[in-house]
């Protein structure tokens, strides 16, 4: 009997929603206090309806996210697994990747401070730019390097020490005796402190010619102005060729016989005293 009755509610109640709900609604601009009794039960449960709904899609989202919460946990773990038998590859502790990590900050920090400096600091600081350096091939060289964490970042490093090199800017040079330093304009040019280049001995001839009248003559102790390396200019290539002219000149006017080797390779100022 008592079961009877409660299915008879169970039906009513599903009956009466189920004829309500199909009730058109009234519309949302008119408000609450305008609606009629039939009205008012439509929107109401067509709220209920609506919450109802969002009700499952709470539910539906909160077993989602207990999944992923699970699947992450798995991830992770899986992960923490990968990690160790990577370190066991390498033959390293998480202490050591720890200290590892810490050394590269390090050198991040000083790299940081030598590029903030000026051109002419850095030249007075080459040593700490070189020590840098050695210590990061240090790091390169331990396997801990190839991890994904320090990889790129120790590439990235290296390339910012190379660009903190920079030479030292030479304006003057003392000229040395040719017995000791066989100092002559193309030697003095060919030095790697000064153009590492020998063809570019009449930049030093053109900027001293008021110390050096012929440029194979020059003499130790004399300060020579050393220019800025670049291509020679057009005075200066016209001074070369109105050299070499007038030294075939000499040559020919003093030598009938055939050339001697000394002749054959004479450079600029290799006569320097």
């Amino acid at each position: 009997m008592k079961k009877t009755i409660l299915l008879t509610i169970v039906l009513f109640t599903a009956f009466t929603f189920t004829t309500f709900s199909q009730q058109e609604l009234p519309p949302a601009s008119k408000p609450d206090q305008e609606l009629t009794k039939k009205e008012a039960t439509a929107r109401i449960l067509d709220f209920q309806s609506r919450v109802d709904n969002l009700q499952k899609q709470i539910t539906s989202l909160d077993e989602q996210l207990k999944q992923a919460h699970s699947d992450l946990d798995k991830l992770n773990s899986d992960l923490t697994n990968c990690n160790k038998e990577i370190l066991n590859i390498i033959g390293a502790t998480q202490a050591d990747v720890d200290a590892f990590r810490q050394s590269v900050g390090t050198i991040e920090g000083k790299v940081r401070q030598l590029k903030s400096l000026s051109n002419d600091q850095l030249i007075a600081r080459q040593d700490e730019v070189k020590a840098l350096e050695n210590d990061l091939n240090q790091l390169r060289s331990n396997k801990i390097s190839v991890l994904p964490e320090f990889y790129d970042k120790i590439i990235s490093l290296a390339r910012d020490i190379k660009g903190l090199y920079r030479e030292k800017k030479i304006t003057t040079y003392t000229v040395g005796t040719w017995a000791e330093n066989r100092d002559c304009l193309w030697n003095i040019a060919g030095n790697m402190e000064i153009y590492g280049d020998p063809f570019l001995w009449p930049k030093i001839w053109q900027a001293n010619t008021d110390k050096i009248k012929n440029p194979d003559i020059i003499h130790p102790g004399q300060v020579l102005s050393i220019p800025d390396k670049a291509s020679l200019t057009t005075d200066e290539k016209k001074a070369e060729r109105r050299y070499w002219r007038n030294k075939h000149a000499q040559m020919e006017a003093t030598t009938t016989t055939q050339p001697t080797q000394e002749n054959q390779q004479i450079k600029p100022g290799a006569k320097g005293e």
